[in-house]
C-alpha cells in the first residue's frame, strides 16, 4: 500500500516550476497549492496506482495534484467501484481543471444507472459539483438516445455562476455541432440565461464542424438575444 509520503516524493520529483506558475494562474485561486506536475505524468502515476484508490482517499488534499491523482485513479475504476467513491470525489472538486479532467470512462456503458447522480449533482449548491454534472453529460451523454435527458438537464441547471455557465455553454455547443437542428430549436426556447446562450453560440461558431450557413444562423440568434435584454 502506498503512503502519502511516497506520493509526495514522486510528485515533487516530477515538478516543473514554470508549469507550476502557469497552472496556478489558470486556476485563478491562490488557495490552491500547486506542485507543477503535468497532466500526462499524473495520468501515468494513476495507471501505476490503479489499485490504490482506498489508500489515496485517506490522504489530505493539500495539493492540487493529490486531488487530481485521486480523480484520475477513480476514472479507471469499474462502475461498481466508482459509484462507491464518486460522491466523495465530486465533493472535493474546487476548480475547473480537476472537474473537467474527472471523466470516469465506465459511465459511458452505464449512462442509465448514473442519471440519478447527475440530477442530484445538478441540484447541489456547490459550483463545481454542478459543473461536474454538466461536463459528465458533455463527455458521455450527447447521443441521439440521451439528448432529451441532456436538454432537460440544461433547462433545470442553475448556471448563474461563471464556471457553471461556461460548462452549460460548452455542452450546448456540442449539441449544436452534433444535432444542429435540435440544438437550435433548444436555443429558441430561451431556456438558457442570456450570458450562457451567447457563450454557447460563440463556442459553437468556433467549431470547424459547422457550416458557414449554420454559423450565420446562430449569430443571428445571438443578436436576437441581445435585443431582448
Amino acid at each position: 500500500m502506498i503512503t502519502y509520503e511516497e506520493v509526495l516524493r514522486r510528485l515533487f520529483a516530477l515538478a516543473d516550476e514554470g508549469y507550476r506558475v502557469f497552472q496556478s494562474k489558470l486556476l485563478k485561486n491562490d488557495a490552491i497549492r500547486v506542485i507543477g506536475v503535468r497532466t500526462p505524468a499524473l495520468r501515468a502515476l494513476a495507471k501505476e496506482w490503479k489499485g490504490e484508490i482506498d489508500a489515496l482517499l485517506t490522504f489530505p488534499d493539500e495539493y492540487y495534484e493529490v486531488t487530481m491523482l485521486k480523480c484520475a485513479v477513480a476514472s479507471l475504476l469499474p462502475y461498481t467501484q466508482l459509484v462507491s467513491v464518486v460522491d466523495r470525489l465530486v465533493g472535493l472538486l474546487d476548480n475547473w481543471a480537476t472537474c473537467d479532467m474527472f471523466a470516469p470512462a465506465c459511465i459511458r456503458k452505464h449512462r442509465d444507472l448514473f442519471r440519478p447522480n447527475i440530477l442530484r449533482y445538478l441540484a447541489d449548491g456547490r459550483v463545481f459539483v454542478r459543473r461536474f454534472a454538466l461536463t459528465t453529460l458533455l463527455h458521455f451523454y450527447v447521443t441521439e438516445e440521451e439528448l432529451p435527458f441532456v436538454l432537460d438537464c440544461l433547462r433545470q441547471a442553475d448556471a448563474r455562476e461563471y464556471y457553471v455557465s461556461m460548462a452549460a455553454a460548452w455542452l450546448t455547443a456540442e449539441i449544436l455541432v452534433k444535432f444542429f437542428d435540435r440544438g437550435a430549436a433548444f436555443l429558441r426556447e430561451g431556456a438558457l440565461l442570456p450570458e450562457t446562450h451567447n457563450r454557447a453560440i460563440r463556442k459553437a461558431c468556433e467549431s470547424f464542424r459547422l457550416t458557414q450557413e449554420q454559423k450565420a444562423l446562430l449569430r443571428a440568434m445571438r443578436a436576437e438575444c441581445h435585443k431582448k435584454e
